[in-house]
């Protein structure tokens, strides 16, 4: 059996442990996201999830050889719904713009040797360090720690039938995939990411 169908028979074996148990199933690349960052969304009233938010953007920005450059303001990228699909890949444009998920283990994106910063593929806004990427073993870029907190977007995401948080670049409103909280120390979380999404860009100097 390959990697991909041990994972896919994992994942249907923990949906029908979580059906048959009666708990609401919270799956994504093999894991469950545990109450604890539900309880927490629903307290914050955490937004459903949407796209296209006109206007400008407070994100916390990063120069390529991994200078913090401070808080700076940047208008939101908007574009019609032809203007993304020329933009993106049509899988990029499926994940991104339609909230869609990549199959698991077909991304490029695996953990790097080298030092850099993940950026949004789409508008280039800072996403994550690779000194905090992991093998989460789930066949999706995984990070236990955003690169700032100002530059994603945490919404509900009840699609499916199941309850989790989504993750949205801040600076265009692209879905890249979702938060859980069976991360490894020192935040116990993991930002399962889509490859698509993702550009890594190598530090430089």
């Amino acid at each position: 059996m390959s990697r991909i169908d041990e994972t896919l028979a994992m994942d249907r074996r923990r949906f029908l442990r979580a059906a048959l148990s009666g708990g609401a199933l919270l799956a994504a690349g093999g894991s469950f996201a545990l109450p604890r960052l539900l309880a927490a969304g629903a307290e914050g009233g955490l937004p459903a999830l949407v796209h296209g938010m006109p206007g400008d953007a407070l994100l916390e920005c990063y120069a390529d050889d991994g200078r913090d450059l401070g808080a700076c303001k940047v208008h939101r990228l908007v574009l019609s719904d032809a203007q993304w699909r020329s933009r993106l890949s049509p899988l990029a444009y499926e994940v991104m713009r339609r909230d869609g998920t990549e199959r698991a283990f077909s991304g490029p994106h695996e953990r790097s040797a080298q030092a850099g910063i993940f950026r949004c593929i789409a508008c280039a806004t800072a996403l994550y360090d690779a000194a905090t990427e992991f093998d989460s073993g789930t066949g999706w870029p995984s990070f236990w720690r955003l690169i700032a907190k100002r530059n994603v977007i945490e919404s509900r995401d009840d699609q499916f039938g199941m309850e989790r948080i989504a993750i949205s670049c801040a600076g265009c409103d692209s879905h890249l995939g979702h938060v859980f909280d069976d991360g490894p120390p020192p935040t116990g979380l993991r930002y399962c990411m889509n490859s698509v999404a993702l550009r890594f860009v190598a530090r430089t100097g």
